[in-house]
């Protein structure tokens, strides 16, 4: 255990990570030696710090395979190379379509599709996902434009994007450029957003609420803290993560888990939202529990824009609600 330092009357943690490159296997002179422990210690960090790793050549060709997807990055908004695809929400109570969760993907020219985990973590940490983001906003909102009227579109905020830009100016410009109603856009966040409590990211928040636009709580359930920040902040909708739903047929502790939180959003006034769901059996246990929304495969892959036909998964989704009821 780590034991804290008393200076000034103030109580200071300190830990330590090491990254670690031996010679002459790693490197023979101190320039090689010492960017072998950085990739070593970077490697050391990742894995939650307070820890130590020493340097492997792999560490290398991923460090090269981060760098050239960066360049990439740069290129491809430039180029056009991002894309959204959409993925239905469902309202379990009135058997339609009401929504659809915004998705970027990137088609890399030479690479194919590559997956969000890939490049979303790189954008984060090179600071691209600004105008990433901003790009994704600017055209969902557009997009949701051009759907029926009671559609909304959901779109995923990055801590980073709080922190690194004017995200207020970002979303009003996206909504009124694309003539978009406040009440038809739903921004979801983590409680990353919120770890600091920073003041300046609950006024935000506190202001897009004011003006009509939706907050959710995405990934419910899989944080530390995440009913502290019930407290922090009046959220609209609470996500409950997949993990959950995927486990609650052979795990007890995960329905009652999922029963729980639908519980607990409906004392606070928060509308709940069911991710992951898969098959029938899933819906008509989240239905049963008295889940205001429902997403995942069942009620449709995400698509592009052109793919997308909402009337056509409303009417088969109502008929399976029929059917459960």
């Amino acid at each position: 255990m780590i034991e804290p330092f008393k200076i000034d009357g103030h109580s200071v943690v300190i830990g330590t990570t090491i990254g670690i490159a031996l010679a002459p296997d790693d490197g023979s002179d101190p320039e090689n030696l010492l960017k072998c422990a950085d990739l070593a210690l970077y490697e050391a960090k990742s894995a939650g710090r307070g820890c130590y790793r020493f340097f492997d050549p792999q560490m290398t060709f991923a460090a090269d395979q981060a760098q050239r997807l960066e360049a990439d990055m740069h290129r491809a908004l430039d180029s056009g190379e991002f894309e959204l695809h959409y993925q239905p929400i469902f309202d379990v109570a009135n058997n339609r379509i009401c929504g659809v969760e915004a998705l970027v993907r990137w088609q890399h020219p030479t690479l194919g599709l590559v997956s969000p985990a890939d490049f979303i973590p790189l954008a984060e940490a090179t600071g691209l996902i600004v105008p990433l983001g901003a790009w994704v906003l600017q055209q969902a909102c557009r997009d949701a434009s051009h759907f029926p009227r009671h559609i909304k579109v959901a779109v995923n905020l990055s801590a980073v994007q709080f922190r690194k830009s004017d995200l207020l100016d970002t979303i009003l410009c996206a909504m009124v450029d694309a003539g978009l109603p406040a009440d038809r856009l739903e921004v979801e966040v983590t409680e990353s957003v919120l770890l600091d409590k920073d003041v300046s990211c609950l006024t935000l928040l506190h202001h897009l609420k004011g003006m009509g636009v939706s907050i959710a709580l995405d990934d419910f359930g899989t944080g530390y803290s995440s009913l502290g920040y019930l407290k922090v902040f009046p959220f609209d909708k609470i996500k409950i993560d997949r993990s959950f739903i995927k486990d609650m047929l052979e795990r007890e502790d995960c329905a009652a888990i999922v029963r729980s939180v639908i519980e607990l959003g409906r004392s606070l006034n928060m509308t709940t939202t069911a991710e992951g769901v898969e098959t029938e059996l899933q819906f008509e246990m989240i239905r049963a529990a008295g889940a205001t929304f429902a997403q995942g495969y069942f009620f449709g892959h995400p698509v592009q824009k052109s793919a997308l036909d909402l009337g056509k998964v409303r009417c088969l989704k109502a008929s399976v609600a029929e059917r459960a009821a």
